[in-house]
């Protein structure tokens, strides 16, 4: 009996390691890449692990090009359009849960509808709409575009997990004299904990990773974030892996902490609100 499991244990071992392989291997290419120097990186035969490694990379980064601007207008906007995100589904999602909403149905379908809208049909009419507004090179200009990107799949997130709070509890709370807005604060957001931390990841990461409106809507060098500016690295004739690599490597590392430090959340937000929705 144990032979017959064996087999089919040992594909699935070998699955769990291809598919573990094809997401570390381009992650340490990258780190690696970081750590060479320009000679070392166009050298025959290849060398996978850097000989003589250096930081060099990294301090151009910063040096050369505004790195360090770059990141903090990535983190401006994406903690912006996060918080804006989540506070605005919220609302919205407690109002489809709760609420006497008409057609709740349809209301859900269209945001499942609008979650695969592409992006990039947005540009032309954002960008005419923010520029007679005045709102472009300005962090108003991504915070607000990208809050409107994430809120489909936030509101479905915290939807799940608010029709799963008994209404026992916000009855109790309205006697005692809270209002909507108070049970809703108080009671409703503390009891979906892993809902609104999953919701806010993936409007932060969303945020930090989003090229096409952020290139678009603020192509100031000043205002650029991390995805545009080190697009952006590359000259004419010239593409300088090593530093691009650097650069990839500070824009990925705060989101790759995040990940590894609050993946049970992670799983627990989507796999919980699935289940009990």
């Amino acid at each position: 009996m144990k032979g017959k499991g064996l087999g089919p244990r040992i594909w699935l071992w070998i699955a769990g390691l291809l598919l573990v392989w094809n997401g570390l291997f381009p992650a340490a290419w990258i780190l690696f890449t970081s750590l060479k120097t320009e000679a070392e990186l166009t050298r025959l035969p290849i060398t996978y692990w850097p000989l003589e490694p250096t930081l060099a990379n990294y301090e151009r980064a910063f040096r050369e090009a505004p790195l360090g601007r770059y990141f903090l207008n990535s983190l401006i906007v994406a903690s912006g359009a996060t918080l804006l995100c989540v506070t605005v589904a919220a609302m919205a999602a407690y109002a489809l849960a709760r609420l006497r909403v008409p057609y709740p149905g349809p209301i859900l379908m269209a945001l499942i509808a609008l979650a695969m809208f592409p992006p990039a049909t947005l540009v032309v009419p954002l960008f005419q709409i923010f520029t007679a507004l005045g709102l472009r090179n300005t962090y108003p200009g991504l915070i607000l575009p990208h809050a409107a990107l994430s809120l489909p799949v936030a509101i479905l997130v915290l939807y799940s997990f608010f029709k799963t709070i008994p209404k026992d509890l916000e009855a109790a709370a309205l006697v005692d004299g809270c209002t909507r807005v108070q049970a809703l604060r108080y009671v409703v957001i503390p009891l979906s904990g892993p809902g609104v931390f999953t919701a806010a990841l993936l409007a932060f990461v969303n945020s930090w990773d989003e090229f096409l409106l952020a290139l678009t809507l603020a192509p100031a060098k000043e205002m650029r974030t991390l995805p545009v500016g080190i697009t952006l690295y590359q000259g004419e004739y010239l593409f300088p892996w090593p530093l691009i690599s650097a650069a990839l490597v500070v824009a990925l590392v705060p989101v790759a902490l995040v990940i590894a430090l609050f993946q049970e959340r992670i799983v627990a937000g989507l796999t919980q609100g699935a289940l009990k929705g």
